[in-house]
């Protein structure tokens, strides 16, 4: 750790990774409402589990691109953060409205906007958090009067996602236009500026894991970038194909969308040509594995498996099927939940004072359920997804015929959803009771010692700087 004020990245990383492990129970928990009888049907029925799933997962990966932020803009600048304390305020802040939003999901207290659902005074909250964290960080490249590409591509995302915000804070009584404008934020989020932030953080880790020329990398950034906005903003046609707007939508959406998957294509290959130079030689194996991990799982879920049902010729008759979760879980989990993961596994050894990069078996086990079990429930509802189209789009079955002819699909998504729970245990365990006892023993030497600080490991330069 080169800046003292690096570590307020931890409580982020920690609260991010806490409402990770609910959003896991509860997404195990909707997923077991498929196969009845459902015991908890009057006080926690689908609609709800599903709204907390969905809206945990927003919530913390947000929470952990925040924590990245705090923990990478330091080092990218050269200097100390503008305020520690506006950062504390901050997390607090931020998680008692997380906890509000999800306690009132509970008692129905929502928008009922599909993934949007925040009533309007935490909408508000979030506007009023995001601005002080974007002051903060701003506050800091201006004070440092030095900024790079990398954390230029990270903050320029996390300022997008802001701005993007904002047609959120809207409402329609028209459900088509509440639907249309919807997807300003959500789509142009996850498929859009958020592109920018893992990419960002993406080539953070490269330079630090692999020894990339920084030139190189960067140049590689402003493809990305390019990409992303020629087929990210376009690309929203695709949301519109059947919503009630003119056709002329729908070429737009197939011509656009088809190009998205080329920007995580492009992540892919040069994340696995860069680190396969380096002789994937860094000690901290578990943070090549999140990294390699996350280029090559976005480009097959946003990449392979979005573009195979984005055209609207085959969304016909896959919308609203199982086929879309499919694309969505490995989509999410590669693009945005290992790039998390694989900067919180970087910069822990430094936010606890391990002079050490190796990772716990109990970590790395992590690791692999997590990847194997998306791999099956990815599977399960792909299987389940083409059946269900057949049956109920082609054959014309009821949908509650069709949900008894599956059955086994969600038979298979459970068993699979363990293995990945399982894997996030792992992981929470080795952050809570591995790493962090580490970090708490560093403190009671440090107040044997009087309170002489024991140094922590500071990260070397990258190269070129």
């Amino acid at each position: 750790m080169r800046y003292k004020s690096q570590r307020v990245a931890y409580p982020y990383f920690a609260v991010a990774l806490l409402l990770y492990g609910l959003q896991m129970v509860l997404g195990l928990l909707s997923a077991a409402k498929y196969l009845g009888p459902d015991p908890l049907l009057h006080i926690l029925p689908f609609d709800v589990t599903k709204e907390m799933h969905t809206n945990l997962l927003i919530v913390w990966v947000l929470t952990g691109f925040m924590g990245a932020a705090y923990y990478l803009v330091p080092e990218e600048s050269r200097t100390e953060l503008y305020s520690e304390k506006l950062a504390y305020v901050q997390i607090v802040v931020w998680t008692l409205m997380g906890l509000t939003a999800v306690i009132g999901y509970f008692f129905g207290w929502t928008t009922g906007n599909k993934l949007l659902e925040q009533p309007y005074p935490l909408k508000l909250v979030i506007v009023a958090v995001m601005l002080l964290f974007l002051f903060n960080i701003l506050m800091t490249i201006k004070k440092a009067g030095r900024w790079t590409t990398t954390e230029g591509v990270l903050v320029g995302g996390l300022v997008a996602s802001a701005v993007l915000y904002l047609p959120a804070l809207g409402s329609w009584d028209n459900y088509t236009m509440a639907v249309f404008y919807r997807w300003w934020t959500v789509h142009l989020w996850v498929e859009g500026v958020w592109e920018l932030i893992q990419g960002g953080m993406l080539a953070f880790l490269l330079i630090r894991l692999s020894g990339v020329d920084r030139e190189a990398m960067e140049k590689w950034l402003y493809v990305i970038v390019g990409l992303t906005f020629i087929s990210g903003i376009l690309g929203t046609a695709h949301h519109y194909f059947w919503i009630g707007v003119p056709s002329y939508w729908l070429p737009v959406g197939d011509i656009f969308s088809a190009m998205e998957p080329l920007s995580f294509l492009g992540m892919a290959i040069y994340a696995y040509f860069a680190l396969r130079r380096s002789g994937f030689s860094h000690p901290n194996q578990l943070a090549l594995h999140w990294t390699i991990g996350s280029a090559v799982y976005s480009a097959l879920g946003a990449g392979v498996l979005g573009l195979a049902h984005t055209f609207a010729s085959v969304n016909k008759w896959t919308h609203g099927t199982l086929i879309t979760p499919m694309h969505g879980h490995m989509a999410f989990f590669g693009a945005y939940v290992m790039i998390v993961l694989a900067v919180i596994t970087y910069a822990m050894p430094s936010l606890t004072g391990r002079k050490d990069d190796r990772q716990s078996a109990v970590a790395m086990w992590g690791f692999w359920l997590q990847v194997g079990g998306m791999f099956g429930m990815t599977m399960a509802f792909a299987a389940g997804g083409v059946a269900q189209v057949y049956l109920e789009r082609i054959m014309g079955m009821g949908y509650l015929d069709t949900q008894s002819k599956i059955r086994i699909h969600f038979v298979i998504l459970i068993v699979t959803g363990s293995i990945f729970a399982t894997g996030v245990g792992l992981y929470l365990w080795d952050f809570f009771f591995i790493q962090s006892r580490h970090a708490l023993r560093v403190m009671r030497e440090q107040r044997e010692r009087g309170g002489v600080p024991v140094e922590a490991p500071s990260a070397a330069p990258a190269p070129g700087e």
